[in-house]
């Protein structure tokens, strides 16, 4: 049983994933204590009790007693299998992380699977459902999975009632690979997405990155969606390179500015493009887990969060690999290795 306490590091909820995750692949089961400590509302949120359901079905677990709140939980697995699922979050709780937390772990089932998310798609507290399609899915490919998403129906905060399909073919071994350099930029745009809003704030977010980022028109985009999946605003910029894919994001809120709004996604954006690095910060914090079970790889990233030290450090108590962080100047880079 390997013991977790999750009021460790930066404290939130990728301690658990990441321990859900890891546990049904390797089959050691895991007790952790103190979890999502370090927020303000400590305990599971309905988006994390979903990822533990989640897991517990794909692969028979044992769970005990859990539920909104529990600050502790003991999980053990049984075999992976695939087949159709259905997980239904029930508020605005991010159907991304939920996702994150099982695509790993159905590359080793034995058959294909589909799985339907509904819920959150967009909010801020998460990557939205563009980043898993273009950013971390053009990775995961790159290692030979075959992961398809689609998004069925936006989700915003509060309201929710978003929903993610998809569709997972196995793949027991992913393949290592060193992504040091982004390569030549293929494509730049940003996306403005409104719903039950006035369209004059998209206007306004659109003006403001074509002006920062040098865009024309045909780089500004607004996406309008019906209103009954309002009300909600979410601004993204698409970085397309050689190599790899990024997306940044800001989402609009009460009282906030659209300018405001537009200089978040701005400021992450152009903060990447100046490192040189080939991946962003919550980019290069996914991507180590795959990379981990590929046995091995690197990536430079503009910036190392204490979010990824922390996952670095769940990673390392399943998996025999060691996660080296290392100063190159204007980016990091980060280094898996087997031990």
């Amino acid at each position: 049983m390997i013991e977790l306490d999750g009021a460790v590091g930066e404290g939130g909820g990728q301690i658990l994933r990441t321990a859900l995750t890891l546990s049904m692949i390797t089959g050691q089961p895991f007790r952790i204590v103190n979890i999502r400590a370090g927020r303000s509302k400590p305990g599971l949120m309905r988006q994390h009790l979903v990822a533990v359901q989640a897991a517990a079905e794909i692969c028979n677990a044992k769970v005990g007693a859990v539920a909104v709140g529990a600050q502790t939980l003991e999980f053990t697995p049984g075999p992976i299998k695939g087949g159709d699922y259905a997980f239904a979050i029930g508020s605005a709780g991010s159907c991304t992380l939920v996702l994150q937390t099982i695509f790993p772990a159905l590359l080793h089932a034995p058959t294909a699977s589909v799985v339907r998310v509904t819920g959150g798609t967009h909010n801020s507290m998460a990557p939205p459902a563009q980043f898993l399609q273009r950013a971390y899915g053009r990775l995961l490919e790159r290692m030979g999975a075959m992961v398809d998403i689609e998004l069925r129906r936006y989700g915003f905060y509060p309201a929710g009632g978003g929903e993610l399909i998809a569709h997972v073919e196995p793949c027991a071994q992913l393949k290592q690979i060193d992504l040091r350099e982004r390569g030549e930029r293929v494509d730049g745009y940003a996306e403005c997405f409104v719903a039950g809003i006035p369209g004059s704030v998209a206007k306004r977010e659109l003006e403001c990155v074509g002006l920062a980022m040098g865009w024309d028109e045909a780089q500004l985009r607004v996406r309008g969606l019906p209103n009954e999946y309002g009300p909600g605003n979410a601004l993204l910029l698409t970085l397309e390179y050689e190599h790899v894919t990024e997306v940044f994001c800001a989402f609009g809120e009460k009282a906030v500015r659209a300018e405001q709004v537009a200089k978040r996604a701005v400021d992450e954006a152009r903060r990447y493009i100046a490192s040189g690095a080939a991946v962003g910060e919550h980019l290069a914090d996914q991507f180590m887990l795959p990379m981990a079970l590929a046995g091995g790889g690197s990536f430079t990233t503009d910036c190392v969060s204490d979010h990824s030290k922390t996952n670095a450090a769940v990673i390392a108590r399943f998996l025999p690999v060691r996660i080296d962080f290392d100063d190159c100047g204007s980016f990091k880079t980060c280094t898996v290795r087997t031990v």
